[in-house]
């Protein structure tokens, strides 16, 4: 499958993502994600029988295979977050691709998966996590309020995040077999909503849409949407809400040894049949 590349929106500034992400490591990154996608990782990768030799880290903002290579894995491979969306690997050559917190920043995500597809070994397997869904839902809200009532609109503050649903068939697309997502819902709670902002500077996760506001933010407009925040999403003993969704992703390249779904019609026993041999039950 080719990448839609020139097709795709251009919705991020990934040369302005790789100068935020440096920034956060030079000034002491804010890892609570990671380190919980890291942990997760392990497990669902235990999880899986076979064995990996050869692996590929894709843009992860941070280590995630913390064993040394050799204890598992014949080679490793890391990634790191550039400018262009390019995979250099080349096809059917790794066993592993795995990502953590990096795939809710590409233009083309369709594109991405189908470069990851062709770099699989037959029976390959991709595992990775995003954030997706309703995560920073309390901030886009807030700031959204503060802005329509401080300033008569609204600008693009927060991206846009895929669905479950969404990133399924996106594997599928990709002509990945056996497609697996799900959720795991994060609630971090914070003194106010600047120090959460602070954590996403930390995490080289602050605003890098194309079409971000350019000029700074109006006082009034910031402590209206704290304000708000507060009012809204904040807890009995005063301190806010910020919920973060992490999206896990599985997919295989197609082997022969992989379970096949039964073709339309080749069932041996009718739905009707069974339904009738109920009710005489």
């Amino acid at each position: 499958m080719a990448s839609n590349a020139l097709l795709a929106p251009i919705l991020f500034d990934r040369a302005l993502l790789r100068a935020r992400l440096d920034r956060a490591r030079r000034g002491g990154s804010v890892t609570f994600l990671l380190d919980r996608v890291r942990e997760d990782f392990e497990e669902r990768l235990q999880a899986v029988t076979r064995r990996f030799a050869d692996v590929a880290d894709i843009w992860t903002p941070g280590e995630l295979l913390q064993t040394p290579p050799g204890d598992r894995f014949k080679s490793v491979t890391h990634l790191d977050p550039v400018e262009t969306e390019t995979l250099p690997l080349q096809p059917e050559s790794v066993d592993l691709i795995v990502s953590a917190l990096a795939f809710q920043f590409v233009n083309d995500l369709p594109g991405v998966l189908a470069q990851i597809r062709r770099a699989l070994k037959p029976d390959g397997l991709l595992l990775a996590a995003m954030i997706g869904g309703d995560t920073l839902t309390e901030l886009r809200q807030s700031f959204a309020a503060a802005e329509a009532e401080c300033e008569g609109g609204m600008s693009p503050r927060v991206a846009p995040f895929a669905d479950l649903r969404d990133i399924g068939g996106l594997l599928q697309r990709a002509g990945l077999a056996l497609p697996v997502t799900d959720v795991d819902r994060v609630v971090v709670r914070y003194d106010s909503a600047f120090a959460l902002m602070a954590d996403l500077r930390r995490m080289g996760a602050s605003n890098i849409l194309i079409e971000r506001r350019r000029v700074p933010t109006r006082r009034a407009t910031m402590l209206r949407m704290a304000q708000i925040y507060g009012e809204r999403f904040a807890d009995a003993d005063g301190r806010i809400r910020a919920t973060f969704d992490i999206v896990w992703l599985s997919g295989w390249a197609p082997h022969e040894s992989q379970q096949k779904p039964l073709k339309p019609g080749s069932a041996k026993a009718s739905l009707e049949a069974a339904v009738q041999r109920t009710k005489r039950d």
